[in-house]
């Protein structure tokens, strides 16, 4: 693991952690010319990624212009600093990292060249097994530079980013904090309390999760994802998960004593601009002008989803984003897609041409 890689020809990268999102950095890069080595605290995990291909080679790279910090947030910091001597020898090598939180990382690891990153994609695959060279197409990747932030590292950094289709997005440490607290650490935190609620009922009633169709399992997806990296997350976001979580816990009781007075209208309201802000929720497409929706009743049947899919990809439609809301009560579910709103009336005349019912909203 501390064997050093000399220079080549060529961008020259290195990945500290190859796990999901390290193995990831570490593939896009590769698809786009670079050569890319690895660490890994897991030897064998590092063996893997070279074994498959994920890197180039295992060792620190003296010549890296970029240098990603994949590790446990609670170990980022000690990292960033053993990387910025590392490469000293190169002093316009940029580091960043990609934890989920940057307040307390950013001022552990205070350098003009480390720039605090958070990609905001995943996935509910696992490890180095789960990396994707397209993980982070039409993602949002946070970057919190800072008064002590080199101009040209944040320029370089940014061009990598967006070279690996994300779309970066500037914040300070402390609002990224804030921010990824309402819709990323407490929307986990919550599928997890649901999915061990679910859990535990169905010791005592075993048909419960028999009935966890659609709605539930894209509720509770996200608990599927690595345990191991959330008590780090907790710890230093502590103030603005508690924050957010109050503020749920608040709307919970409001929503309850709705339903407990049977205020129809009151619940109504509520739900009504839930949906409204639900569906005008960006798509996962990097800068998109004009969107529409089309949602597309269809049976619970092999090939559906390809047969609809086909008939965009033969009309040469592209589809910025996909769900199936699949129903508890029936073999029925409601194919959701998402594409340029020049082409919804010609995909939806076309689907409707094969038997389906189809209907269309623009987004914007």
């Amino acid at each position: 693991m501390t064997s050093l890689t000399e220079a080549g020809p060529g961008r020259r990268a290195l990945v500290v952690g190859t796990g999901l999102i390290g193995g990831s950095i570490a593939l896009g890069l590769r698809r786009r010319g670079w050569h890319v080595s690895g660490i890994d605290a897991d030897q064998a995990r590092a063996d893997d990624a070279l074994a498959a291909g994920v890197v180039d080679a295992l060792g620190d790279d003296l010549d890296a212009e970029v240098v990603f910090v994949a590790v446990p947030a609670a170990a980022v910091a000690d990292e960033v600093r053993r990387i910025l001597a590392v490469t000293a020898r190169r002093p316009d090598a940029v580091v960043s990292d990609v934890s989920g939180v940057k307040t307390a990382i950013v001022e552990a690891a205070d350098h003009q060249r480390f720039i605090g990153g958070h990609p905001m994609a995943g996935s509910e695959q696992i490890g180095l097994h789960g990396a994707d060279p397209d993980l982070f197409e039409g993602a949002v990747w946070v970057l919190t530079p800072t008064a002590a932030t080199d101009l040209e590292s944040f320029d370089r950094l940014k061009g990598v980013v967006l070279s690996l289709g994300a779309d970066v997005l500037v914040l300070s440490p402390a609002d990224h904090d804030r921010l990824v607290a309402v819709v990323s650490h407490v929307p986990h935190l919550v599928a997890a309390t649901l999915m061990n609620a679910a859990s535990a009922g169905a010791e005592q009633d075993g048909a419960l999760l028999r009935l966890a169709a659609g709605g539930f399992r894209d509720m509770t997806r996200v608990a599927a994802g690595h345990p191991g990296i959330w008590p780090d997350i907790c710890a230093e976001n502590a103030v603005p998960i508690v924050d957010a979580l109050d503020a749920l816990v608040t709307d919970l009781t409001a929503m309850r004593a709705r339903i407990a007075a049977h205020d129809r209208r009151a619940l109504l309201d509520a739900l009504e601009k839930a949906s409204a802000a639900r569906r005008n929720l960006p798509a996962r497409v990097v800068r998109p002008d004009h969107l529409a929706e089309l949602r597309i009743p269809v049976p619970d049947r092999a090939g559906v989803l390809a047969e609809i899919t086909s008939l965009a990809a033969d009309a040469g439609i592209g589809i910025y984003d996909i769900e199936i809301a699949h129903s508890a009560e029936g073999p029925r579910g409601v194919l959701i897609l998402v594409v340029d709103g020049a082409d919804a009336d010609a995909l939806a005349a076309s689907v409707e041409a094969h038997g389906y019912r189809c209907r269309a909203a623009h987004l914007s």
